[in-house]
């Protein structure tokens, strides 16, 4: 089968073949970055690493390039507000967002492009346009795109072009779905921009682009002037992406990408996840309560791209149980002893076979992730009842299981759990006296929570041996309290971080 992905630009689902095989260029819009991500931008921003992740299973060679906004309204406000200059403002969040990007597994783009250094290919598009005759100057000083010059405005997001406000002008980053009208390219500089540092000497008037100009400046200057593929939200096809193209299109005469990929939103409540609307989670807020990324990402996975995702607790719990079932049939099968198993490369080949049909399906995660599950239940099977598996067998199972993981990244990461057992526990001896007696206590700032955490297991399992028991359960409060399981055994402790699923 082949990759067929669904064309925002034609509306349909098109075969897709890249422009120079097997190099694809991909262009993302990324954040902008006068606040943290939320965790409703971070599921169009994981939907485009797994179909980075898959273009790159299916042998392509794939330069993606991803911006950050850091120059328009919002940066702007958020830095007048807190008195400090542009760039000393969005510095934080750009880092805040690469780390967030580690966390939930998104493989690193090869250039982040920032708005504000590219500022001089924006006045050069900005004076092409002039040239051609399809921009003007406003009486306010700004450059505008007349859309009445480009007559295919309006083609990716479907406005009725009898709506089309031809002459009336927006000077706004963000305007109402529904009011096209001629847009800024340039906006004359304001005091409040200078304030920030956000002015720029231009030959049509100092001042600093509009949003819509970034990307299509940055993606030509590091990707050509047509692209195999652009990707983002939905709420981007209209106005962005569609004075992206006007603008793009208008100046080179060819067009800016050749596939539009658009992701639906992330709905809490029935209600799109907005800062606006103040029904935000981040990133960081659920890796602070301990969620692994795995959980996460098994949620987006469960939902095909294009269709709108209710994020719950309940459907988290749900996505972490799945995915926990995941890393243990891994450690299973990894550690299966010699024996029989003759039958797991036929299921092997059957996962792929499955998997890259599901995905060549306009990306069909949910029914690859199915596939994946299917794997699990019936290799466990098998094992069940060979009781092993010989090592060529196991390990042709084992490498189909582990392309697939690396697309969909929904496999926990190998949980660090300390085992207090009898022989290693300290006995009678010197290792005895450092615990013996000791009162367990929190940890203290700035160490390292895993050694605390094995010194309170030992400190546990001493007091029980003595059949203190306060002293005990106050140690297994305290690990509870910091995210740890406790689980005693007749061979001892063991005290395991309770990351996949919090509050379980």
């Amino acid at each position: 089968m082949t990759l067929r992905l669904y064309n925002t630009l034609t509306h349909r689902l098109e075969e897709f073949v890249p422009l120079a095989p097997p190099r694809v260029t991909l262009y993302t819009c990324g954040p902008t970055v006068w606040n943290y991500a939320h965790i409703g931008n971070f599921r169009t921003f994981v939907f485009e690493d797994v179909l980075r992740r898959y273009l790159a299973y299916a042998g392509y060679a794939v330069e993606h390039v991803m911006n950050l906004t850091d120059v328009d309204d919002r940066t702007i406000g958020a830095a007048a507000r807190a008195g400090v200059r542009l760039a000393a403002h969005t510095a934080p969040f750009a880092d805040a967002f690469f780390e967030d990007c580690r966390y939930l597994r998104i493989a690193p783009a090869a250039q982040y492009p920032r708005a504000t250094r590219f500022v001089p290919q924006m006045v050069d598009l900005v004076q092409r346009l002039l040239d051609r005759g399809v921009a003007y100057r406003g009486d306010d000083g700004s450059v505008y795109f007349g859309i009445d010059k480009f007559p295919a405005y309006g083609r990716l997001s479907q406005v009725d072009r009898r709506e089309l406000k031809a002459g009336a002008r927006v000077s706004s980053d963000e305007y109402d779905k529904a009011d096209a009208r001629d847009f800024v390219l340039w906006k004359a500089a304001k005091p409040e921009d200078e304030a920030v540092g956000a002015a720029w000497d231009a030959p049509f008037g100092r001042g600093r682009p509009g949003w819509h100009l970034e990307c299509s400046a940055m993606a030509q200057a590091l990707l050509g002037e047509t692209m195999d593929i652009h990707a983002g939200g939905v709420d981007l096809i209209f106005p962005h992406h569609e004075d992206e193209i006007a603008q793009s299109e208008a100046a080179t005469g060819k067009p800016l990408a050749r596939f539009w990929l658009h992701a639906e939103f992330l709905q809490i409540a029935g209600t799109k996840m907005s800062k606006r609307y103040g029904n935000i989670v981040t990133a960081r807020d659920l890796r602070e309560d301990g969620w692994d990324a795995a959980a996460i990402r098994t949620l987006f996975c469960s939902t095909q791209y294009r269709k709108q995702l209710q994020f719950t607790d309940d459907a988290l719990r749900a996505a972490a149980t799945g995915a926990a079932r995941l890393a243990e049939f891994r450690a299973r099968l990894a550690s299966a002893p010699p024996g029989g198993g003759g039958g797991l490369p036929a299921l092997a080949r059957a996962l792929e076979a499955a998997f890259g049909a599901a995905m060549d399906d306009d990306l069909d995660a949910p029914r690859a992730l199915a596939a994946l599950m299917d794997f699990v239940r019936d290799a466990n099977r098998e094992l069940d009842q060979e009781g092993g598996a010989a090592p060529a067998s196991r390990d042709a199972a084992l490498a189909a299981f582990d392309r697939v993981a690396e697309v969909l990244q929904v496999v926990p990461a190998p949980s660090a759990a300390v085992s207090i057992t009898a022989t290693s526990a300290p006995g009678a001896g010197s290792g005895a006296a450092a615990v013996a007696g000791e009162d367990p206590v929190p940890p203290a700032a700035g160490e390292d929570v895993a050694a605390w955490a094995e010194r309170l297991a030992r400190i546990r399992f001493a007091a029980r041996g003595r059949k203190d028991w306060p002293r005990a359960d106050r140690a297994r409060t305290l690990l509870q309290e910091h995210g740890f399981e406790v689980r005693d055994t007749k061979e001892g402790v063991q005290v395991v971080p309770r990351r996949q699923v919090p509050g379980a």
